[in-house]
């Protein structure tokens, strides 16, 4: 077998072992199929995510079943507003040893050393705790003592805010909402799932999560994502779809001029081409489609944008504005590669 049979043979693996994880969280999870794919979307993309919701949609046991299904150490930080930075990172205790009764300081690991991190309502911590998380994020390395401490594969952390109760948060700036490859609105259960939950939950019955995958193949289904192909048209509609968000840019449709006032960064563009493998892996093809690109613009997209006062009054929203870039963006392959030429 060619190099790229094996490759394409290990993402229809990846498809196969995708349909196995949902059907074993659909073992505790009653719908959120768009958040579970788009949760695993990330992880194979080596990003992160952002969940906004309200509070009681089993966001907690979702991150604790789905780390179950891949075999991944989980652990939770509830953030407050005194929690320190090492109580994130971890810190240097002093030590003596029995022996010789030197003293010496010994780092001890916080709880960002694990697989799977849970930061729940992360707007509820001052900003300085919240940077040494989204450095962790960044570096994938924690520094104290003049020494570098490299963090487990894989790592990946889902963070949560609470979008009704504001008092006594602490927003996070737009530079670091950009570490996020996803900004996931969990939306309250339909009545069918409701009325499901309500008959799941409230038995003696404790369903038992089963071990799909482990971190080893998961790091390995990371670097098969990276590998797959991108046609010269994906990337040159993915390039225009964030070009489009900026309003100072002499291409932008005219709504954009007058209804943004900023749009996304370069790290958008490449987000949707790595989350774009990702979702294309995930479904067992070994090529990215504009379906995937379209798919992804709203999560990608709606934490780098920024509406005007004029679209705000006007009722327009993050959501709304990336909606009609989706229209407004040529999709078709033979224009884009007339466009790229």
């Amino acid at each position: 077998m060619t190099k790229e049979s094996d490759e394409i043979e290990a993402v229809k693996k990846l498809g196969e072992t995708r349909d196995a994880i949902l059907a074993e969280l659909r073992k505790t999870i009653v719908g959120m199929d768009e958040v579970i794919d788009e949760m695993m979307i990330s992880i194979f993309a080596r990003g992160h995510c952002l969940l906004v919701g309200v509070p009681g949609l089993a966001k907690t046991l979702l991150v604790s079943s789905l780390s179950e299904t891949m075999s991944l150490g989980f652990k939770r930080i509830q953030f407050t507003p005194d929690l320190m930075p090492s109580d994130i990172t971890g810190t240097e205790l002093l030590q003596e040893d029995p022996e010789t009764h030197e003293r010496r300081f010994k780092f001890q690991k916080g709880p960002v050393f694990t697989n799977l991190l849970l930061a729940d309502e992360i707007n509820r911590t001052p900003p300085k705790t919240q940077a040494a998380l989204l450095e962790a994020m960044q570096e994938k390395r924690v520094s104290s003592g003049g020494e570098d401490y490299k963090l487990d594969e894989p790592f990946f952390v889902l963070a949560t805010q609470n979008p009704i109760e504001q008092e006594g948060t602490y927003p996070l700036p737009e530079a670091q909402l950009d570490r996020f490859l996803f900004n996931i609105m969990v939306k309250y259960p339909d009545l069918s799932e409701e009325l499901e939950i309500m008959k799941s939950v409230t038995t003696d019955d404790v369903p038992e999560v089963k071990k799909v995958v482990d971190g080893a193949a998961i790091v390995e289904f990371q670097r098969v994502v990276r590998r797959i192909p991108v046609a010269d048209h994906i990337f040159k509609y993915a390039a225009l779809l964030v070009r489009a968000t900026r309003p100072d840019e002499a291409a932008a449709p005219e709504f954009v001029k007058k209804l943004m006032a900023w749009g996304a960064g370069p790290r958008a563009s490449l987000n949707l081409i790595v989350a774009g493998k990702a979702r294309a892996a995930l479904r067992g093809r070994f090529h990215v489609a504009i379906e995937d690109i379209q798919a992804l613009a709203l999560p990608i997209l709606r934490h780098r944008i920024i509406p005007s006062f004029a679209a705000r009054s006007a009722g327009e929203t993050s959501d709304t504005l990336i909606a009609r870039l989706l229209e407004e963006i040529p999709s078709d392959e033979k224009l884009l590669h007339q466009l790229a030429n």
